[in-house]
């Protein structure tokens, strides 16, 4: 009688390590500020790759796990406006418009974990477990299924740190971010002994220790250098233990995956657009001070979203529209000369100006901005509207960078690696 031997399990695990950059990567591997990542490297390829356009957590990770772009998927920012109108509303996981990747695997029968994925409130159903990330602001509408809530509870699982009170008490920052990884590492540990086919842990402190510190890792002198670099170190170890446990669960490193969703640079400047468009003409408020785009008047011809999203007024997708769709290409290409001309102190501002309908494709594609704005390394770009000067600072240290996010597999995934494409990497493990 023949002997039958059971299929191995094929596994997959992804760690996210939100804003970490390429180049901090290599930096931090070369100090031997972390070794286990630095092992690490040596077994497979460290892949420089692009985030999405804004390059923004809530469209880079909605990329990632959709395999799309907001021209299929629908989210274009943390922020939108309500139909026909100038009301911001917060899109959620529920206006996401395709299947994520984990949700394909259901389909083919496959069990996946998921902690602490950004853009995924409310959580959705899924054939497994899902602990939603920022923005996330209720723990019982962030855990399916709902049952698994009360082991979170037990182990003082925190969604994010008090973002506004962190940014400006830099030691209450570290109780949060120590907090938070006490309750990932929980987490972590009690999930990874369940059932799995696909499993997902993302540590999201990473960036915001970027946000409101990164100078603390710029300026050795700086009080919290060696505070950050034992945050890395601490990031290091938990790396280390999962990698081990996965090699110990399948016998090696395939199928096993590094990414973060976006990089990040220090601020030089913070670059206000609408400022910008009042300058030039091609925005106007009514009354002395704007508290909203409520405020628009009449005949503005164009307006910015954060953090780098320009829309033109057109007649007919807003109530006090201007720009007629005949005008589109020419007044793209005006406003895109412009702002390729912007300096500060001599130094080149915007480093290339992105025409939306060859950075997006699908049905959704006129729900979104008429031109993506990426600037130069250190020139951080708002949406704010009651910012009178175009340049300016506050106490935000450090901003996103599109180009220099990271990817390590096993095998080497190709060329110019966009993060919309991880996801068919992924995929090819369950044929």
């Amino acid at each position: 009688m023949a002997l039958f031997q059971k299929k191995k399990k094929t596994r997959t695990c992804v760690i996210g390590l939100d804003g970490v950059p390429y180049s901090l990567i290599l930096e931090l591997t070369g100090r031997g500020i972390m070794p286990s990542l630095a092992d690490l490297l040596k077994t497979g390829h460290l892949h420089r790759m692009k985030a999405s356009l804004p390059e923004i957590s809530a469209v880079s990770w909605t990329d990632f796990m959709t395999g799309t772009d907001s021209g299929r998927h629908g989210i274009f920012g943390f922020t939108d406006l309500k139909p026909g109108s100038y009301a911001l509303r917060f899109p959620n996981f529920l206006d996401v418009k395709k299947e994520t990747l984990w949700d394909v695997l259901g389909k083919k029968g496959k069990r996946s974990i998921i902690l602490n994925q950004p853009s995924t409130y409310p959580a959705r159903p899924l054939n497994g477990v899902l602990v939603s990330g920022f923005v996330a602001l209720d723990l019982a509408k962030a855990v399916y299924p709902l049952s698994q809530k009360a082991a979170l509870d037990r182990m003082g699982y925190q969604i994010d740190i008090d973002t506004m009170k962190s940014r400006q008490d830099h030691d209450f920052l570290w109780s949060e971010l120590e907090r938070t990884m006490d309750g990932r590492e929980g987490a972590l540990d009690y999930f990874w002994k369940d059932d799995w086919d696909y499993f997902e842990f993302v540590i999201t402190g990473t960036d915001r220790l970027h946000h409101f510190l990164w100078n603390a890792y710029a300026d050795e002198k700086h009080r919290d250098h060696a505070r950050f670099l034992d945050y890395y170190r601490r990031v290091d170890g938990i790396i280390g233990r999962l990698v081990l446990s996965y090699r110990r669960l399948t016998g090696g490193e395939a199928g096993l995956y590094l990414l973060s969703d976006h990089g990040f640079c220090q601020i030089d400047q913070e670059v206000y657009l609408n400022a910008w468009l009042q300058k030039e003409g091609y925005l106007r408020f009514a009354g002395e001070t704007s508290q909203g785009l409520e405020d628009i008047a009449e005949g503005s011809l164009a307006f910015a979203l954060d953090p780098n999203r320009i829309y033109f007024h057109f007649k007919g997708r807003f109530p006090k529209g201007a720009v007629e769709e005949a005008d589109r290409k020419a007044l793209k290409a005006e406003i895109a000369q412009k702002l390729d001309r912007l300096e500060f102190e001599g130094r080149r501002v915007i480093r290339r100006v992105f025409d939306a309908d060859t950075v997006y494709s699908g049905p959704f594609v006129a729900s979104g901005p008429d031109l993506l704005v990426l600037s130069e390394p250190g020139f951080d770009l708002k949406g704010s509207v009651k910012k009178r000067e175009i340049f300016g600072r506050t106490d935000l240290e450090g901003m996103h960078t599109w180009d220099d996010a990271f990817f390590w597999s096993e095998r080497k995934a190709g060329d110019d690696l966009r993060i919309s494409q991880i996801s068919a990497v992924i995929l090819s493990n369950y044929p």
